[in-house]
């Protein structure tokens, strides 16, 4: 287990107030802009910067990024992109789904396929990351771990699902949010939450907590205005 409570040194500490500071501000100003701003479109751009910068963030505070911490990284980005790619094609994974264009760019996106933004890779990264780090903090088994952890993900889809079509991040066919991708969220969440668990990079940051809550809060509260 990790020592959570061991004091940070006074630098890191002043990192660290830094690091929430500037997730706190991405995340309030895209708030406001999309819940109030007339033009919720200009806000919208800035979607995947704000998940690039964050995720440079996190980085910023993983300690000791070794070969294990950069093959997970790799791994986890090549599945996340497979099983979506595999989802908006087939319906296979998730369901029936199409990709809009706030994350951006898509690759793959010519006939006879649909395409994929390199962006939801690192969104699977991100999350997995976040949430296998946060059951650290409780004295759990592996197996427990791994189920707790996937439900944190598939609790963070449960928030972000109902304004993904609002804002154009995805579209499901008939407007409908099938039963299938919580299923398939939670088995895909589970597979990368033992990857998590047996990669030995040092698992431990404490930007961590924030960053999820902040996330959860920021598409919780969207979906309830």
């Amino acid at each position: 287990m990790v020592d959570y409570t061991e004091p940070l040194p006074a630098a890191t500490n002043r990192r660290l107030r830094v690091a929430q500071g500037l997730v706190l501000l991405f995340h309030f100003t895209g708030f406001v802009g999309l819940a109030f701003s007339k033009n919720p479109d200009f806000y919208l751009h800035f979607t995947p910067l704000t998940l690039g910068l964050t995720a440079l963030l996190l980085l910023w505070f993983q300690p000791k990024r070794d070969a294990s911490f950069w093959g997970f990284c790799l791994t986890v980005m090549l599945l996340g992109f497979g099983a979506e790619f595999v989802g908006v094609n087939t319906g296979r994974f998730f369901g029936h789904y199409t990709y809009g264009d706030t994350l951006g760019f898509k690759l793959f996106d010519t006939q006879p396929f649909k395409g994929v933004p390199p962006m939801i890779a690192l969104n699977w990264l991100v999350l997995t990351y976040l949430c296998g780090t946060l059951v650290r903090y409780l004295p759990l088994g592996e197996l427990p771990r791994i189920l707790l952890a996937a439900g944190l993900m598939v609790g963070f889809d449960a928030c972000l699902e109902p304004v993904a079509g609002r804002f154009d991040f995805w579209h499901w066919s008939a407007g409908v949010i099938p039963f299938q991708n919580f299923r398939d969220w939670f088995i895909f969440a589970c597979i990368l939450q033992m990857l998590f668990n047996r990669t030995t990079f040092t698992k431990r940051n404490p930007l961590v907590p924030l960053v999820y809550i902040t996330q959860l809060l920021f598409f919780f509260l969207l979906g309830a205005i």
